[in-house]
C-alpha cells in the first residue's frame, strides 16, 4: 500500500483542511493535476473549482477552491487559497442565490457593469453547486 501525503488547505482567515490523504486532485490553471506520495516537487496556480482528495480511510472528499496556489512536495501538498469551503460547509441556498444574481447581471449588461467580475461570481456559484450535487 502506498504511503499517504499530508494535505494542508489554508486561507487568509483559517485552516480548512489538515489531514493525511492518499491522493489529491486540484484545478490547476494549466489543467487538473493529481499528486501522490513521492511526487516530484512543483508549484502551480489554481483556478476556481473543486479540489478532491481521498482521505486516509479511502473516503473521497471535496473542497471548493476560490483560486490560489499549490505546492506539491514528495510528502505534502499545501494549498494557499483566496477562500475555500469543504462540501459540508457550502450553503446551497446562498450559492443558488449568488448564481441567480450573477446570471441576472450578465443577462442585463449595463454599460458600467464589470462583466469579468460577474462571470467569476457565476463560476464560483456553479462550482459550489457542483460540489454539493445541487
Amino acid at each position: 500500500m502506498a504511503e499517504n501525503i499530508k494535505l494542508e488547505i489554508v486561507t487568509p482567515e483559517k485552516s480548512v483542511v489538515s489531514e493525511e490523504a492518499q491522493i489529491v486532485v486540484a484545478p490547476g490553471t494549466l489543467g487538473e493535476f493529481g499528486v501522490l506520495s513521492g511526487h516530484t516537487p512543483f508549484l502551480s496556480t489554481l483556478n476556481v473549482g473543486s479540489l478532491r482528495y481521498t482521505d486516509a480511510n479511502g473516503e473521497e472528499r471535496f473542497v471548493f477552491i476560490n483560486s490560489g496556489f499549490a505546492e506539491a512536495l514528495p510528502d505534502k501538498v499545501t494549498v494557499l487559497a483566496e477562500s475555500a469551503e469543504r462540501r459540508r460547509d457550502i450553503d446551497v441556498d446562498r450559492a443558488k442565490a449568488a448564481m441567480d444574481r450573477a446570471q441576472k447581471r450578465l443577462d442585463g449588461v449595463d454599460e458600467g457593469m464589470d462583466v469579468f467580475r460577474a462571470k467569476i461570481a457565476l463560476m464560483r456559484a456553479i462550482s459550489r453547486l457542483k460540489i454539493t450535487g445541487s
